[in-house]
């Protein structure tokens, strides 16, 4: 199954000026406490840890645990002073990782 993200960054940005940064990925965020129809544990499967980066330098990180829902979605405002290269990390359970690059063009 292919992973799907969505990442949502304002049509323009000023240099210095604060802007959202929306993220979703698809991913079913199962516990581990639910049973199956015939009454079998289903595995944990989380997305752990998501991590924004501006050019290799972390800008923003959460960690996510079991109390988050399926297709965990994440804002936050960044500020950047030059152009670069937004990449996104999402990492879980049963080896997840998913990434995402984002040009980063200011105006």
């Amino acid at each position: 199954m292919a992973t799907r993200a969505v990442i949502t960054l304002p049509a323009a940005i000023k240099a210095g000026e604060p802007f959202e940064v929306r993220v979703t990925v698809a991913h079913a965020m199962e516990t581990g406490y639910r049973s199956s129809d015939e009454g079998a544990r289903l595995p944990r499967d989380l997305v752990r840890r998501f991590e924004c980066r501006l050019d290799g330098e972390l800008v923003f990180a959460a960690e996510l645990f079991a109390a988050v829902s399926a297709n965990p979605y994440l804002a936050f405002w960044l500020r950047a002073g030059k152009p670069g290269e937004l990449s996104f990390v999402w990492r879980g359970d049963n080896d997840f990782e998913h990434r995402e690059t984002r040009p980063l063009t200011l105006t």
